[in-house]
């Protein structure tokens, strides 16, 4: 049995812990709200240039672009993303169980994967095993800017048109609420903007210069508006799984307290006994 001492040690050390999970707590909320402020801005936008898109493409008669040719499926890439730090619960383990399933999936069918990874998480975990990591994106959410979107649209683009890739597939952390992300697989290339029916597809839009243009214009923009969300998405879930999980350790740890106090007070109540016997028999034995 631990004595009095060691106990107490105990405490103190649990309760300075539970002061730091706390203040971790507090932080990551802090951080969500900003974070969801930017995803809910920009989800109606993403949403909408999807939707302009599926537009041009159903009105534009036999579109034709690199990025929406679909070729012979003998190359993928697969961009992870997850985030910097740990101390977030599952969030960055179910990200890289899923793109371990995903790529074990095109590997069973003979098709060669190719990696990117968005976050440290993921590159410290794909770069010390047998994956080929094209190109790694650390310390992005420490102050996260719509240029990283760009740039790392930017590297699977060209491979795509260079034809080094025949898809590119995105998967992240989708931003649900405070207590639920759920893990997406997407496709980002080649494009599949969802084409509007019935009477959606019949809108009377306006377009200058002209559908070919405006079509080319958009879908220059799509892509990176696309990953924008991506990582707004991934952020915030970060900030809300940390949230969540420092809340868990704080409450923990004032479990833990509480059961140890009272192993103290029972060892507190154990030695004054003992030293009640004590001084009991001393005085029985000088009487006698």
């Amino acid at each position: 049995m631990a004595t009095l001492r060691e106990i107490r040690r105990r405490i103190a050390s649990i309760e300075n812990i539970s002061k730091v999970t706390d203040a971790m707590r507090v932080v990551a909320a802090a951080r969500l709200r900003r974070a969801q402020e930017n995803i809910l801005a920009t989800r109606p936008f993403a949403e909408k240039f999807n939707t302009i898109l599926g537009h041009l493409i159903a009105q534009i008669e036999n579109p034709s672009h690199p990025l929406l040719e679909s070729r012979e499926l003998k190359r993928v890439c697969l961009i992870s993303v997850s985030a910097d730090r740990g101390l977030c619960g599952s969030f960055n383990s179910n990200i890289i169980r899923t793109t371990t399933q995903r790529a074990q999936h095109y590997q069973e069918q003979g098709v060669e994967v190719m990696v990117i990874c968005a976050g440290r998480r993921t590159r410290d975990y794909f770069a010390r095993r047998d994956y080929n990591v094209i190109a790694e994106y650390v310390n992005i959410f420490r102050q996260l800017a719509f240029e990283t979107a760009v740039e790392i649209v930017e590297e699977f683009e060209h491979l795509y048109r260079d034809k080094q890739v025949d898809r590119v597939e995105v998967i992240y952390n989708d931003f649900r609420s405070a207590i639920l992300q759920v893990v997406l697989v997407e496709q980002l290339l080649p494009l599949t903007p969802e084409v509007p029916t019935g009477d959606e597809l019949f809108l009377d839009y306006l377009y200058e210069p002209g559908q070919e243009a405006i079509f080319q214009s958009v879908l220059a923009k799509h892509l990176n508006m696309q990953m924008w969300k991506v990582l707004l998405d991934s952020n915030a879930a970060e900030q809300a799984a940390r949230m969540v999980a420092m809340e868990n350790a704080t409450r923990n740890a004032k479990e833990l307290i509480d059961d140890l106090i009272i192993q103290r007070n029972r060892a507190r109540q154990t030695q004054i006994t003992t030293e009640i016997s004590e001084i009991v028999s001393g005085a029985a034995a000088l009487e006698g």
